[in-house]
């Protein structure tokens, strides 16, 4: 008969900081994408919508990431499994995904700058790597959860 592992209870907050952290990333880039996504469309208001992809980018995305990573290193030196292949899994996506949030928020700044309004090839640049941003992160949560090797 297997039972249910009991992780101790100072474990607790490191880890908590860790997937509200994550969390609050994911939910950023997501607002990132969609409104990225919008001002490309060339709608009303793509000016409105390129300033609030950069927004959330600088005062969403940036801030997640560090709070996420500051509760991964907590996490990891709590539970002592920093050799294991899903933390690796997870350390690759963060530390790839910091250079894409700096280069996506470059491009997001430059699409700000533009004169008409509309975020032209920085904006699809942008949703690009925010949809890739997603896609490695979505892996990283399946490491996370999964804890495969």
């Amino acid at each position: 008969m297997t039972f249910a592992a009991i992780r101790p209870g100072d474990w607790n907050v490191p880890l908590f900081v860790h997937v509200g952290g994550a969390m609050l990333l994911v939910a950023a880039l997501v607002i990132v994408a969609a409104a990225m996504g919008g001002a490309v469309r060339r709608g009303e208001g793509a000016l409105a919508l390129t300033r609030l992809a950069y927004r959330a980018l600088l005062l969403g995305v940036v801030p997640a990431y560090v709070v996420m990573r500051v509760g991964a290193e907590w996490i990891v030196s709590k539970e002592g499994v920093g050799d294991a292949s899903w933390v690796g899994i997870g350390y690759s996506t963060a530390d790839g995904g910091l250079v894409l949030v700096v280069i996506a928020a470059v491009l997001a700044w430059r699409a700000t700058r533009r004169g008409d309004g509309a975020p032209g090839g920085a904006g699809r640049a942008v949703v690009v790597l925010a949809g890739v941003l997603l896609l490695a992160y979505a892996v990283a949560i399946w490491a996370m959860t999964t804890k495969p090797g």
